[in-house]
């Protein structure tokens, strides 16, 4: 029986959406197969650290700061437990969207033009209206699930834009806003990569401009396609794309990212997840059911790679 660890909850504006995630993970974990320890990230660190010598791995569910952001995958190296998906480099640079976008701009990828702003940039409306024209999106670099960003549509939008984005980081980006449908794309695998089938995200448009938290999370907001009913084409690029991104930041496991395919059919790569969520609804999991890969199915491969994984490097 393997003697896992569910890290979920936490500190980072994504707590709650970690805690549900791992209420599903837990009912879909055979009994029979693991024996399972709960560890709340935001009060349960000591215990962790004091029952790690008996655990064989450690499922990490947190998101955003403090969870994906390569701080726990770090403390659980340490501590020498294997733990799905990827390691602390790769946590760090997809969870930096400025950081993010340098990398893919390196390995040819196309992404949305950006400004990064810090300190005096961060009041410098014309730098942004030169550079990218509006409207624009206004992010904070560390955070995940849409937390703190907005569209901007008019010049006199910027300055608040900016003010509520540095409510949650004191580093943002300034990105420009591409028009089209949102599709994400999963990756799976350790030495041999595969592409997940792609999914269309549709938010309602009446209610929503882009996929916002609400809209992820609100049930009934968003419809989700997948497969995606895209050209086999558009579909095939998407898929390399998701596995170039995934390669270029160094991760591990499993990722995902999300596209934006605009009118004339160009792709834009936005970011990547590197602990995507985890329901069965979830988007993620969505891909790899069609894939074959139920979620129980799903948790199983994760919980092995990840076993595998600790074993190559200590090889």
């Amino acid at each position: 029986m393997i003697r896992l660890g569910l890290l979920f909850g936490g500190r980072s504006a994504e707590r709650e959406v970690s805690i549900a995630g791992a209420r599903g993970v837990e009912m879909a974990l055979d009994k029979n197969r693991y024996q399972i320890k709960r560890y709340d990230a935001a009060k349960d660190i000591d215990k962790l650290v004091k029952d790690s010598p008996g655990l064989d791995c450690v499922f990490v569910l947190l998101h955003g700061r403090y969870g994906e952001d390569g701080t726990v995958q770090g403390l659980l190296d340490l501590l020498d437990i294997p733990y799905q998906g990827s390691g602390v480099l790769g946590s760090a640079l997809a969870m930096d969207k400025h950081l993010s976008k340098v990398v893919y701009k390196d390995a040819g990828i196309n992404t949305p033009d950006w400004l990064h702003l810090t300190g005096a940039s961060l009041a410098d409306e014309e730098a942004i209206k030169k550079r990218l024209g509006l409207p624009v999106m206004v992010k904070p670099c560390n955070q995940g699930s849409s937390v703190g960003i907005k569209i901007i549509r008019h010049e006199e939008e910027i300055l608040p834009g900016v003010e509520q984005a540095l409510k949650w980081d004191d580093e943002i980006i300034v990105e420009q806003f591409i028009t089209g449908r949102e599709i994400t794309g999963g990756v799976i695998g350790l030495d041999k990569l595969e592409a997940l089938p792609i999914v269309e995200i549709i938010p309602d448009r009446a209610k929503y401009e882009f996929f916002d938290f609400e809209a992820k999370y609100k049930p009934g907001a968003t419809r989700e396609i997948c497969p995606a009913d895209l050209p086999d084409t558009i579909t095939k690029r998407a898929q390399e794309l998701a596995l170039t991104a995934h390669k270029a930041l160094k991760l591990s496991g499993y990722s995902r990212t999300d596209m934006i395919v605009d009118e004339a059919g160009e792709i834009f790569v936005i970011e990547t997840n590197t602990i995507p969520g985890m329901t069965p609804t979830s988007l993620f999991p969505q891909a790899a059911a069609a894939a074959g890969l139920d979620f129980s199915k799903l948790l199983d491969r994760l919980i092995e790679m990840a076993i595998e994984s600790k074993k190559q490097n200590r090889d």
